[in-house]
């Protein structure tokens, strides 16, 4: 959905909430002991972060149906006026402040970029941190937004909203070698277009993990050399 597109039909809140215990089970496949948190080594040097998955059901949803049909997720273009990163694909996130955990980080930044107030509750689990050559140390946070309301963009940070169902990102990557480093530069198909880690390669992972129950990892895979700075 793009700015100012018409607002969804509601799904039954006993749909939404089959549909969040399915999301959450399916995360199990990466729960704590399995996760993988950034080593003190990748941590030095870099700051954290938080980005976000938020989930809300797809219009005409059951509940009953394939994930990957009867989800959707929150992506923005991020606005032009911003001096890092500014008009590149994006999901909701930023720097977790002193004293905040990723989840609380990353719920803080969800309500102040795309209108959402999602409590504790709403938060489904962790994916893998991501080191990025930008110097952050980036924690996914998976998010139920599901009954909380429309997300509606801030005009400083978002230029675009956008809430594709999950079997847009259904599809395999694509893997270039690039001279400047020795790891695969990730490539997720997304709007006829590439999405690149950092952004790609949770994409990847979230749906490696809740799509097929994979317990894939991505911490290795490459960003594109533009988005090194």
């Amino acid at each position: 959905m793009g700015d100012g597109a018409a607002v969804p039909e509601q799904v039954p809140e006993q749909v939404a909430d089959r549909l969040r215990e399915r999301v959450r089970d399916a995360l199990a496949v990466l729960g704590p002991e399995q996760r993988i948190a950034a080593t003190e080594a990748e941590r030095a040097g870099r700051r954290p972060a938080a980005v976000t998955m938020t989930l809300l059901p797809v219009p005409g949803a059951t509940g009953t149906g394939p994930l990957a049909q009867e989800v959707a997720f929150v992506l923005t273009r991020r606005a032009r006026s911003l001096r890092a990163h500014s008009g590149q694909w994006a999901l909701p996130g930023g720097r977790i402040d002193a004293g905040e955990t990723a989840e609380q980080a990353g719920r803080r930044e969800v309500a102040e970029e795309v209108g959402l107030d999602l409590g504790p509750d709403r938060v489904l689990g962790l994916l893998d941190d991501y080191p990025t050559r930008s110097g952050y140390v980036i924690t996914p946070v998976v998010l139920w937004a599901g009954g909380a309301g429309e997300p509606v963009p801030n005009p400083d940070e978002v230029a675009e909203l956008h809430r594709p169902p999950l079997a847009e990102i259904d599809g395999e990557p694509r893997f270039l070698t690039i001279p400047e480093s020795d790891a695969p530069v990730i490539q997720v198909p997304l709007f006829d277009r590439f999405v690149h880690a950092p952004t790609g390669a949770v994409l990847h992972q979230f749906r490696e993990v809740v799509l097929h129950g994979r317990r894939t990892r991505v911490a290795h895979l490459e960003q594109p050399v533009f988005a090194w700075r």
